[in-house]
């Protein structure tokens, strides 16, 4: 197929954002707060495990690196939203779509592969509690973490090389809120090569998706096996409690996932697309520091006591001055 004749795309509008500028603030001004609450929990996770010693856990460690990959994850797309939102030429250029692309699915993949380290070390703590101290080492942690975010970085890496690669001409208006794998190959000169490699692209991350959904499966599979063999009601309870955030966060996180990245050839509305896009993109983020802070004892009485400590020296203050 001959591209001479067409002009190259060097920017991408995007399309999905209300046209009206009261419906844009609408949507700006919760997304603005979701935004802040989503940098200001996962930050006061990180600071309350790295300051109370008996956070220093494998489990509080492993949440502790899903709250710095949130960050970065939300941050790659949600900053952007907010200014397309308020602007009205709602643009990014050619180079900063691709590397929206990058960052979020290398971060989105890393947050895959601890979710699923995380999964591994609730197995290994019921399922073998006695060898776990020896086994899960703060080493062992460092390197899973290490590991995740190394396959997360290098694996979307081939696909973006090849769409850097691809010419864009015709319509420049990216049907989605952020730069994605599908909504801007669309936008591509159309051949049959693109066309093969819309399908490679989503077998990759059909493949992805349930490689880690089965070996959490088989992790949980394994907890609950053993969880039932326990005699006392109380047992089993305090078992499973220990599960229970990682087993919401990542039906949330999957479930949104799921339905984005395993449709193959079936296509959505618009408002569908945006809306699921948005589920996994922005509400679980918000989600997960409420998670992992209020359905957590530890964390919660961690948070308060050193909410204590700062109101205890701002009355200092205020009785010496």
């Amino acid at each position: 197929m001959q591209f001479s004749n067409w002009t190259a795309a060097q920017e991408f509008i995007f399309s999905a954002f209300p046209c009206s500028w009261g419906r844009s603030v609408i949507c700006f001004i919760p997304l603005l707060f979701i935004y802040a609450f989503i940098i200001v929990g996962n930050l006061v996770i990180i600071t309350v495990v790295q300051r109370n010693v008996h956070l220093h856990t494998p489990m509080y460690f492993f949440i502790s690196a899903l709250s710095f990959l949130e960050i970065w994850y939300t941050t790659a797309t949600i900053p952007k939203m907010l200014s397309s939102l308020l602007s009205e030429r709602r643009s990014i250029t050619l180079n900063g779509c691709v590397l929206q692309m990058y960052f979020f699915h290398s971060t989105g993949i890393s947050e895959v592969c601890l979710l699923t380290a995380m999964a591994f070390d609730r197995y290994l703590a019921i399922c073998s509690p006695l060898h776990y101290p020896t086994i899960m080492t703060p080493r062992l942690c460092a390197q899973l973490t290490l590991g995740c975010c190394v396959c997360g970085f290098l694996t979307p890496l081939p696909e973006i090389a090849w769409i850097s690669t691809l010419p864009f001409c015709g319509s420049n208006h990216l049907e989605h809120i952020f730069c994605d794998f599908l909504p801007v190959l669309r936008l591509a000169c159309t051949d049959t090569h693109t066309i093969v490699m819309i399908q490679v692209v989503d077998i990759v991350h059909a493949v992805e998706i349930i490689t880690a959904v089965m070996l959490i499966f088989m992790s949980y599979v394994g907890i609950v096996a053993v969880i039932l063999r326990i005699r006392s009601a109380e047992g089993r309870r305090k078992a499973f409690s220990t599960c229970v955030s990682h087993l919401t966060v990542f039906l949330l996180f999957f479930g949104s996932v799921a339905l984005m990245y395993l449709r193959f050839s079936a296509t959505y509305s618009l408002f569908w697309d945006t809306a699921i896009a948005l589920a996994f993109a922005v509400l679980s983020p918000f989600f997960n520091p409420i998670i992992y802070s209020l359905r957590n004892k530890e964390i919660k009485e961690a948070i308060k006591k050193h909410i204590g400590q700062v109101n205890i020296l701002i009355h200092k203050n205020r009785n010496l001055t």
